[in-house]
């Protein structure tokens, strides 16, 4: 589990210094602040880690970090990601289970980054970005794109179709013959098929691969529909369903989702966030980024009546401030203006 991270300098992110991370972790401001930087930074680095020394891969640590980084942020140069404002270089530290993987690179640097350090060991197990925008419409599209190394499609969105190319039949380490403990998570665990469970519930159904047609539908009832007329949140939904499904996540998976509730009414807001946290509570790390005052309300009632430790970092003015939703509701200009919208109802009702 990722414990600590630090940036500075990495695109709109001056400095930030993000410490006692948890099972779920909030990531709140308005839009351009860095919520999307700080996600995919950390999505890279863990993502360096899974594919070091994985099966015949004979890259180095440093080229297998320039390559998810150059094709997660697609800057023609990836010292264009430093920020423009700085007299220094970008530089960032990720802390895991208290081992460190940290590297720094300068303006003037093209692909190559020569200053990277780590005493964490690769990792065998896997992490996934789910993006605001759905995947599954432009699947094959997305496909193509790593195929022919091209910009448009990020590193994210092709790391998540290649996870859900998986048939169930050759997911992970599980299979039903396995005996879990009940304090676990896999494919054959109570918890795990809960939480698969109330996801199909939450959708009336789940999305299919059809290998025939080579198209994905969803499935509710006996019939099935076109990823074209299936709605945006039923997708995004479905898609978690899928990967846990196939086994590609597992209970040491990290996921990072950006703007969970793109999509979502609040009430499926509040039904995912359930899932969410029994996902955490057996060892799936999550971090979030949103700008809904629905998904901070919904982790701070989660955190209370869990006593559960949910950190959370904010953007406010030109600062990052962290606070844990455990201790108090988040005191920020975004939930501000929500509460101050709401009185201002109230007002207007005379109530």
């Amino acid at each position: 589990m990722i414990n600590h991270v630090e940036l500075k300098n990495f695109g709109p992110v001056e400095t930030l210094n993000w410490s006692g991370l948890g099972h779920i972790n909030l990531i709140i401001g308005n839009n351009d602040c860095g919520k999307s930087f700080l996600l995919k930074a950390l999505y890279c680095s863990v993502r360096t880690l899974e594919a070091y020394k994985r099966g015949d891969n004979p890259k180095r640590l440093n080229e297998i970090l320039v390559d998810k980084i150059f094709w997660t942020f697609q800057a023609e140069e990836i010292g264009n990601l430093v920020n423009y404002n700085a007299n220094d270089s970008l530089s960032f530290q990720m802390n895991f289970e208290n081992k460190c993987f940290k590297y720094k690179f300068s303006k003037n640097i093209k692909r190559s980054i020569s200053s990277v350090s780590s005493d964490i060991e690769p990792r065998q197990d896997n992490s996934i970005f789910l993006p605001a925008k759905e995947v599954l419409s432009l699947y094959h599209f997305i496909l193509e794109s790593e195929i022919y190394f091209r910009f448009g499609f990020d590193r994210t969105y092709v790391d998540l179709a290649n996870a859900l190319k998986i048939p169930a039949t050759e997911a992970f380490p599980f299979s039903p013959s396995d005996s879990l403990p009940s304090d676990k998570l896999g494919r054959d665990s109570n918890d795990f098929n809960k939480a698969r469970n109330l996801l199909e519930n939450l959708i009336n159904g789940k999305i299919v691969f059809d290998e025939v047609n080579k198209r994905w539908y969803f499935h509710k009832d006996k019939q099935r529909f076109p990823m074209g007329t299936t709605a945006e949140g039923i997708k995004k939904i479905g898609i978690l369903d899928t990967l846990l499904g196939n086994g590609y996540l597992n209970e040491k998976s990290i996921i990072f989702i950006d703007e969970l509730e793109s999509a979502l009414h609040p009430e499926a807001i509040s039904k995912l966030l359930n899932i969410i946290a029994i996902l955490a509570q057996h060892g799936i790390q999550f971090f979030i980024a949103s700008h809904s005052y629905f998904v901070v309300k919904k982790l701070f009632l989660i955190a209370q009546e869990q006593q559960m430790s949910i950190p959370v970092i904010s953007k406010e003015d030109n600062d990052w401030v962290s606070s844990d939703l455990l201790d108090d509701m988040l005191d920020n200009p975004i939930i501000n203006e929500s509460i101050r919208l709401y009185e201002k109802q109230l007002d207007l009702a005379g109530v």
